[in-house]
């Protein structure tokens, strides 16, 4: 299945003609290499995209070169839904791995805006959610510790990706450089695999790249304050 399908259909019912609407939205897939920015930062888009499979990062940049990761996107994810109305991006989107994506150009999407009220406002619930994210993620940035930060990372990842058929029995691939993680983070890539050393110390996860494992996942969520009311992992009719 389409994991945004998978993703939309754990938040809401769609009926078998939505789901025809929402992928006859979308263009063929294409590849895009691990590197290569498939949204660029201040560009005009005319299509949003959405990530079908690998990891993906909304980013900003600095005058200095310095980079920070906004969200770390997966598959199922539309990365830019929202240029839709928003038009000018105010940020990027890099692969991070090489990825597949498929785009849906905004004139169709309008048209499903006006002819499936209830198929357009699931595809802003997705929307919500990223703003949710965001808003944890600065939480996290402003006021956790360093590994309460990369617990709670842990943990949002296994339960989005979980949502996709990608993680299950508390394990996940994360096949991202540490360099990669200190920009999601705001941390130094020393500083990240010291904070992977102590959670495997402290006997509640291993990253062996690229396998996550999670061996306590209560004590992993306890460390991270972790609550999962902004990923609306249940079932509600919008």
């Amino acid at each position: 299945m389409n994991p945004l399908v998978e993703k939309l259909l754990r938040r809401d019912d769609l009926d078998r003609d939505e789901i025809g609407v929402l992928l006859d939205v979308l263009d063929p897939p294409q590849s895009v290499p691990a590197g290569r920015d498939f949204v660029v930062e201040h560009s005009h888009p005319t299509h949003s995209t959405l990530l079908l499979s690998g990891f993906a990062g909304r980013y900003s940049t600095l005058e200095d070169g310095g980079r920070q990761i906004t969200e770390l996107a997966i598959s199922g994810d539309f990365v830019d839904l929202h240029s839709l109305l928003m038009k000018q991006m105010d940020h990027g989107v890099v692969a991070l791995t090489d990825v597949v994506v498929a785009h849906a150009p905004h004139a169709r999407l309008r048209t499903v805006t006006e002819t499936h009220p209830h198929l357009a406002r699931v595809l802003w619930l997705d929307t919500i959610i990223d703003a949710a994210i965001h808003r944890q993620w600065l939480v996290a940035m402003g006021r956790r510790t360093g590994l309460g930060h990369f617990a709670h990372l842990l943990v949002e990842l296994y339960l989005r990706l979980e949502v996709v058929g990608l993680a299950r029995d508390r394990a996940f691939d994360l096949p991202l450089t540490q360099t990669v993680l200190g920009d999601a983070l705001g941390l130094s890539a020393v500083h990240v695999n010291r904070l992977a050393a102590e959670l495997r110390r402290k006997g509640l996860a291993t990253w062996t790249h690229p396998r996550v494992e999670i061996h306590d996942w209560e004590a992993l969520v306890d460390l991270a304050e972790f609550d999962p009311t902004y990923l609306r992992l249940h079932r509600e009719p919008v």
